[in-house]
C-alpha cells in the first residue's frame, strides 16, 4: 500500500471519530439538561476537551493537505476550518445544559455536512477537479 493510501485512510478513520464525537456532543448534551447537571470542569470537561481539541487540529491538518493537494469538487479549506472551529466550541458547550439548543444543534449539523463530505469525496477518489 502506498504511503498516500495509508495517510487518505488515516484521514478517513479520523473524520468518522470526529463524527462519532459529533454525535456523542448532541447526546452528552441531552444528558446534561436532563439530569439538569453541571459538570466538574477539572476532572470531566478539560481533559474530554483538551483530547477532543488536539484530533481536531490533527484532522485540520491532514484534512487541509488532502484538499491542496487533491483539489477536490465543492469542498475547501476554509469548510474544514469552519468545521474545525465549530467543533471546538460545541465540545465544550456541550457539557453545559444553559447552552442555546437551536445554536447548538445547527452547528454539529453544519460541521457533520463536511465531515461526511470530506468523507465521501476520498472515498469516492475523487482527485480532479
Amino acid at each position: 500500500m502506498k504511503l498516500l493510501e495509508v495517510l487518505f485512510m488515516q484521514l478517513i478513520d479520523e473524520t468518522y471519530q470526529l463524527i462519532e464525537e459529533c454525535d456523542a456532543c448532541l447526546h452528552r448534551f441531552q444528558e446534561m439538561r436532563r439530569l439538569d447537571k453541571e459538570p466538574d470542569f477539572f476532572n470531566e470537561v478539560k481533559p474530554h476537551v483538551d483530547e477532543v481539541h488536539t484530533r481536531i487540529h490533527e484532522w485540520q491538518q491532514h484534512a487541509t493537505n488532502w484538499i491542496k493537494s487533491q483539489h477536490p469538487k465543492n469542498l475547501y479549506v476554509q469548510q474544514i476550518d469552519h468545521a474545525a472551529d465549530a467543533m471546538e466550541q460545541f465540545v465544550v458547550q456541550s457539557f453545559f445544559k444553559g447552552t442555546s439548543k437551536k445554536r447548538f444543534i445547527q452547528s454539529i449539523q453544519s460541521a457533520q455536512y463536511t465531515l461526511k463530505l470530506l468523507a465521501t469525496k476520498i472515498e469516492e477518489g475523487e482527485d480532479d477537479a
